[in-house]
């Protein structure tokens, strides 16, 4: 099993409901388990189109027994069953969920990346980060 951090973040729809929907169906996949919740921060929309939303934003401590690729594809399906649909880059969403660290591991490929390559830059990742690590 390994230790994974996830940015969570929701802009649209009933915000908190998602999160919530969110956070039990990664803790429902195999070989994975949520470890830690931070508290859920409001945070102001970085890029993408103005006048969008106030996000709710936090991060998950996790374990998983999935490889780095199978995660991000899970993670992405539970944001389609969730509503996500695809528009401008840093758009509104009604969830939005990444992977941060996985592990130890570096990966720096065009579909994943990994330590997140923004994390330094948002406030509303690190702030709950260090809550959880």
């Amino acid at each position: 099993m390994i230790v994974c951090f996830l940015g969570i973040g929701s802009n649209l729809g009933d915000r908190r409901k998602t999160i919530k929907d969110a956070i039990k169906k990664i803790n429902s996949l195999k070989d994975t388990h949520v470890l830690k919740l931070s508290k859920v921060i409001t945070s102001n929309p970085v890029g993408g189109p103005r006048h969008q939303p106030q996000f709710l934003n936090a991060v998950l401590k996790i374990e998983t027994g999935l490889s780095p690729f199978i995660l991000l594809s899970k993670i992405k399906n539970i944001e389609k069953s969730l509503g996500r649909e695809k528009t401008v880059r840093n758009g509104p969403r009604a969830i939005d969920l990444d992977i941060l660290f996985y592990g130890d591991e570096v990966i720096d490929t065009a579909v994943l990346k990994i330590p997140h390559p923004r994390i330094l830059e948002r406030d509303f990742v690190i702030k709950p980060l260090l809550e959880v690590i």
